[in-house]
């Protein structure tokens, strides 16, 4: 209302000159009688870069551009690389023992403290890293042996990421908790021979179907990431299991590792990550330290 007439507006990227789901921003801005505006980022959006700062300097909005800019490239890093590169940010996270193992050879229980290989400091870490995400991505072995909700849960998320489950026959049990608690969508990625009774059963269960194109190593990492693209994710969180994080490493899709190690050691016979990867990869430390009694590591992949 009249407050904000002759106000200092500070945003993170530049307000849009468009008509897309909302009218400009600019004309809000203009409506409002916004006199100075603090960009972090210029928009690099083909759509935008630029023209909402010319519109808003035309209008006679004083214009700043670059405070915190370092800070919001790194917030808006999978917008970012959507538009300037045309490729979604994908960030891999992993839970491991000391010697690289993701779980003992009889696995580990669905319910109770036996479940959880990090302590509960690194997984409400992990929860943050869904928050951040625009989508969360698991193998159907995980979503059946782990039976997870893959909700952002205790760390204030304002929205959830969309949860996907790369299921290539669709064989997926309606019983699962992930099909079970309504916290946003769920959308499951198939092979394009999946049965169709399969995938009107879990239409009818309120799950989306995405039919992509499929390997023998399952639904293509490339294909989905165009499909959420799409579907305006920028950042993915892919959570496993190990067959999948080898599976989008070898097709040179991950930008990132969160690497959770627990100070325990699991013998032989348990599975280690990445499972079936037949070549190496390069990557630097870009963050670490202590997260409750376990340690953290964040990885960007040398590409």
């Amino acid at each position: 209302g009249r407050l904000a007439r002759g106000a200092t507006m500070y945003v993170t990227l530049e307000p849009c000159a468009h008509t897309g789901r909302t009218p400009p921003c600019v004309e809000a801005l203009n409506a409002a009688g916004i006199r100075r505006c603090v960009v972090a980022l210029r928009d690099p959006n083909r759509i935008v870069n630029g023209r909402g700062l010319k519109r808003l300097r035309a209008a006679g909005v004083k214009v700043e551009v670059g405070l915190l800019g370092d800070e919001v490239k790194r917030q808006l890093a999978g917008y970012r690389l959507t538009h300037m590169r045309g490729r979604r940010r994908v960030t891999l996270k992993l839970g491991v023992s000391l010697v690289g193992r993701i779980a003992p050879a009889g696995g580990y229980g669905r319910q109770g403290p036996g479940r959880w290989l990090t302590g509960a400091a690194a997984r409400h870490a992990a929860h943050g890293l869904r928050a951040r995400g625009d989508a969360v991505v698991i193998g159907a072995g995980t979503a059946r042996a782990d039976d997870p909700r893959l909700t952002a849960r205790a760390v204030g998320a304002p929205r959830q990421p969309l949860r996907v489950v790369c299921d290539t026959r669709l064989r997926l049990s309606p019983a699962l908790r992930l099909l079970r608690h309504g916290h946003g969508t769920v959308v499951a990625c198939c092979g394009k021979k999946a049965p169709r009774t399969r995938q009107r059963a879990l239409e009818s269960n309120g799950v989306t179907v995405w039919r992509l194109p499929a390997t023998g190593r399952g639904v293509s990492p490339r294909s989905l990431l165009r499909r959420l693209g799409r579907e305006g994710c920028h950042d993915v969180l892919l959570e496993g299991g190990a067959a999948l994080a080898a599976s989008w490493l070898r097709a040179g899709v991950v930008d990132r590792i969160a690497l959770f190690t627990a100070p325990r050691v699991l013998g032989g016979g348990g599975l280690l990550w990445p499972g079936g990867l037949d070549s190496a990869w390069r990557g630097h430390v870009v963050d670490h330290g202590r997260v409750g009694g376990d340690l953290y590591t964040m990885f960007e992949v040398d590409r």
